[in-house]
């Protein structure tokens, strides 16, 4: 939980908890925004935001999500490499729910970062029907290599100023 005031426990410390499915399922919590990352580093390290929280997600696996029924009345940014396997991993979200935002995995945030592209070890190259437009131009120049060969850019890489100014245009 990444709102003070919406502690899971009252120690006034860090709420990083780990709980059961249908513990999950059951929360139900008074949060309007629930974000998903894929880093460890990101979620530990994930600023403040009134009535929110973040989950660390867990790749290609949303069976657990889709089960808090809760989570279909909030607002979920999911927030993934910018590579081919970040953007198959929103479009397999959206299948369980389909108004997920993608939240730092656009092209300004990419070319903002060119001193740490790196390489994506085996680029997906499927066809993805749930992306919107603009997730999928930029996903078509990835996976055709238009920006660079295997163009990934690792969350983690995104710098902490950059985060925190997306996240007030929220």
């Amino acid at each position: 939980v990444l709102d003070p005031d919406l502690a899971l426990f009252p120690t006034g410390t860090e709420q990083d908890v780990t709980i059961t499915t249908q513990t999950f399922a059951r929360l139900d919590l008074p949060v309007k925004r629930v974000f998903i990352t894929e880093n460890e580093i990101n979620f530990l390290a994930f600023p403040p935001v009134p009535r929110s929280m973040v989950i660390f997600g867990a790749g290609y696996g949303f069976e657990m999500l889709s089960e808090a029924g809760w989570l279909q009345d909030r607002s979920i940014y999911y927030w993934g490499d910018i590579d081919t396997h970040g953007f198959a991993i929103l479009d397999q979200l959206r299948g369980h729910f389909p108004a997920a935002a993608s939240f730092l995995m656009d092209r300004e945030t990419l070319l903002a970062h060119l001193p740490y592209w790196g390489l994506e070890p085996q680029p997906e190259r499927r066809d993805l029907h749930r992306l919107n437009s603009v997730e999928h131009d930029l996903y078509d120049d990835l996976r055709q290599n238009r920006l660079s060969d295997r163009l990934r850019l690792e969350q983690e890489r995104i710098g902490f100023d950059w985060i925190k100014r997306a996240l007030t245009k929220l």
